[in-house]
């Protein structure tokens, strides 16, 4: 164990959730991206990597606890040819929905 826990693997495979309900739509998501524990610009650039590798319309759910790098995935989200669908905020994180847009 670390000195801040247990170390995280990238080796590890991609979490994969069901459906998530926005406003009056329902997504599937496809993959989850768990950033927990993590600081800038590492959640940035996992949901970067996540987004290059998405195919298009593909959602992608950023769990990040980081209130800077919560702040920072949206905006960031045209130049990677993305959508910020949402973000809902639970107990101690935030769910932080993406989309890579159609005919990327």
């Amino acid at each position: 164990m670390g000195l801040f826990g247990s170390k995280k693997t990238e080796a590890s495979a991609p979490r994969t959730s069901g459906t998530v309900t926005l406003g009056d739509r329902q997504y599937t998501v496809s993959e989850i991206v768990d950033v927990l524990g993590d600081s800038c610009p590492r959640p940035q650039l996992m949901t970067k990597k996540a987004l290059s590798k998405a195919a298009p319309g593909a959602v992608i759910e950023v769990l990040v606890d980081n209130p800077t790098s919560m702040e920072a995935i949206p905006p960031m989200m045209p130049e990677l040819n993305g959508s910020h669908l949402g973000t809902i905020k639970a107990e101690r994180y935030w769910r932080v929905f993406v989309c890579k847009n159609q005919g990327a």
